[in-house]
Order: structure tokens, then C-alpha cells, then sequence
């Protein structure tokens, strides 16, 4: 319990510190979509049960209950969102102390959509079109995420502590860009076969402080079409997030069946969520792995019910279902998760994800 109290005190202190702050709505939303194809299968339903590389991300409590054994754990993925529009891409290590009760997490992400067409340029100076002139630009998200979780032990079961520092770069061409600073805390809990988890996202709030770099020309440009030049500097503020979960482990014989239930709860005031407040709006996600001789798995999971209005201006309930599939061979680990089952829209997503642990050798 001395461990324990001044960690929670720690996220009480810092959430009462950051509540008079201003700030955006949906502000830093590509640390929202989430990674690994595994979290994606399940409807990011994995708060509490991730327990590999990608929880640097998800909880970094999480870290602490990678067997020391399994040595340095490598994490990779790709995803393809909105129909390809979007890539998104991940790179995670997470490396063992000593004593294996402590792990170190470090993941590096990116969100960016390429090829945009600049049309800035479209006129020449005597205003005829030149197609010749459009260049196309990227606007991309980076974070660099740094973490750390910590083995102890709470009532008889395995209480693991952790956090993360944040690093966020944000560009839109040679337009604008900003970086921003950020913390979470974190706590995950085994007991038998129940799995809790505990994070505080952007607890302290996360800032980005963002520098538009328009040229004159360009600056002309836009003020000539009817466009209001943004600032030249601005600071976006981003509230915390609480993320809670909880599951449980079945193991008969060779099959598993671990079903988790996560609350995505945000304060940056009323959102299209199931359950929605000012400033506390609650996004649900529901998530099912079953598991065979821990070498194939399938998964389901639901998550991101919101309230959509129909072509005659009828209101509906619609949600993100998704489904996936996963396989370990030998020290790798392949998964796979297809999303937005049904959209006719069709914004559905593929994302696929490679872990590898790279065992010490034995003496």
C-alpha cells in the first residue's frame, strides 16, 4: 500500500492541476485510433488485458508482465484507414531490467495522409491555370512514447504500476507544424483469472504549440481567395482521459476465452459517445479472444457507438464492429484485423501487426 497511494495521489494532484485549463476538442485524436491488428480485432478492448510490447501504448503497467525471459520484445504495424487514405504505423521495443520485475517501453508512431495536392500555385502570375505547378504535400502525426512498469503485489495479486512520457510532432507540409509534451500514468492488476487495468491518458494535459510558416506569397494567396490567415503561433491544449477495463481468463485444457469490457472516458465536454456529458463523455468497447493451445487465435469486438442521422433526417445508433485473427510461430507473433464490418461507406480497414521476442541466449 506505500507504493500504491502516492502513485493514485499523483493522479488526483495532476488531474486537479490541469481542470482550469482551456482547450480543443478532439485535439491529438491519432493517439485515440489505437494499435496493434490484436486491439484492433477486439474494439481496442485490451486495457486491461495487454500484456506485450504494445502495452507501452495501451497501459504501460502492462509492461511489467512480460516474462523476463521472453528478453527483448520487438512490435511492428501497419494499417490502412479510411479505405487507404490514412497510413498508420507503429515501431515498439520493450526491454527487461535486471530483476524482471521492471520492463522498459519506447514506441514510435505515425499517422499521415500523403500526396495531398497543393493548389496554391494553381495561377501563374498572369492568371492562366498551370497544372504543372501543383506539389503535393503529407500531414502527418508523430509520437515518440517512453515508458516503464514496475512488478509488486496488492491483496494476493499482481499489481503493476507505470507511466509514460509523450513527445508529439504534428506537420502539415511546409505550412504549419508543432511539437507537444505530454504524461500518462498507469496501473494493471491480476487476481486469478480477473484482469483490471488503470490509465490516466494526457494527465498532466498534453500541449502542442503549434508555428504556421506561410510564405508571402502564399500568405497573398489565400487572402486574395477569401481566406482568413491562421495564427502564427497558437498553444492546443488536450484534456486527460481515464481508460478503464476489466476481463477475465477461461482456460479449459488447450482453449482460453478472455472477454474484456473498456470505458473510454473523456473530459473535453459533450461528445457523440453512448453515454454523453459536459465535460464527461463515455465511449464503451466490448472485446472476445479465444485461444487454442496458445498458438491461433480469433477475435471479436464492438466499439464506437454513436448517434448518426439517415438521408430522411432519421436518427440512428451506429457502431465499429470488427473481427480478427492471430497465430504464433515460434518467436513471432502475426495478427490480423479487418474493421468497419458492413460500412456502405466503405471505410473499412485492414491493419496487420508483427511482434518478436529476441530471447537472451542461455548460458
Amino acid at each position: 500500500m506505500k507504493k500504491v497511494l502516492p502513485f493514485f495521489f499523483g493522479i488526483v494532484v495532476a488531474w486537479g492541476v490541469s481542470i482550469p485549463l482551456q482547450a480543443q476538442k478532439y485535439s491529438n485524436e491519432f493517439l485515440n485510433i489505437g494499435i496493434s491488428a490484436r486491439a484492433q480485432a477486439m474494439g481496442n478492448a485490451v486495457i486491461a488485458s495487454t500484456n506485450d510490447v504494445t502495452a507501452s501504448y495501451w497501459n504501460p503497467a502492462g509492461l511489467a508482465a512480460i516474462p523476463a525471459e521472453d528478453g527483448l520484445q520487438i512490435g511492428a504495424m501497419h494499417a490502412e484507414w479510411f479505405a487507404g487514405i490514412g497510413k498508420y504505423d507503429y515501431l515498439g521495443f520493450a526491454i527487461p531490467f535486471a530483476n524482471g520485475k521492471r520492463r522498459l517501453g519506447l514506441s514510435v508512431i505515425r499517422f499521415g495522409i500523403d500526396g495531398i495536392p497543393n493548389t496554391l500555385s494553381l495561377f501563374d502570375d498572369e492568371g492562366n491555370v498551370n497544372y504543372d505547378n501543383i506539389v503535393e504535400f503529407s500531414a502527418a502525426d508523430y509520437a515518440v512514447l517512453a515508458g516503464m512498469g514496475q512488478q509488486t503485489s496488492f491483496l494476493g495479486g499482481k499489481l503493476a504500476l507505470g507511466g509514460n512520457i509523450k513527445i508529439i510532432h504534428r506537420i502539415i507540409g511546409t505550412f504549419a507544424n508543432s511539437w507537444g509534451f505530454g504524461l500518462d500514468l498507469a496501473a494493471r492488476l491480476e487476481t486469478g483469472g480477473w484482469r483490471f487495468g488503470l490509465v490516466g491518458r494526457d494527465i498532466s494535459s498534453t500541449f502542442n504549440a503549434w508555428k504556421v510558416n506561410f510564405t508571402e506569397e502564399e500568405k497573398t494567396v489565400l487572402l486574395n481567395t477569401g481566406n482568413d490567415l491562421p495564427a502564427i503561433q497558437s498553444l492546443e491544449v488536450t484534456r486527460p482521459q481515464i481508460l478503464l477495463g476489466a476481463g477475465y481468463l477461461f482456460q479449459k485444457g488447450k482453449v482460453s476465452l478472455q472477454p474484456e469490457v473498456s470505458l473510454h472516458v473523456t473530459t473535453d465536454g459533450r461528445r457523440n459517445t453512448l453515454v454523453s456529458g459536459d465535460p464527461f463523455s463515455i465511449d464503451p468497447s466490448m472485446g472476445l479472444e479465444v485461444g487454442y493451445n496458445d498458438f491461433v487465435f480469433v477475435r471479436a469486438g464492438i466499439n464506437q457507438f454513436q448517434e448518426e442521422q439517415s438521408f430522411n433526417k432519421g436518427m440512428y445508433w451506429s457502431s465499429r464492429p470488427s473481427i480478427g485473427v492471430g497465430m504464433k510461430l515460434g518467436v513471432f507473433t502475426i495478427d490480423y484485423a479487418y474493421t468497419d464490418l458492413g460500412d456502405s461507406q466503405n471505410r473499412y480497414s485492414h491493419v496487420v501487426s508483427l511482434m518478436a521476442n529476441l530471447k537472451p541466449k542461455k548460458q
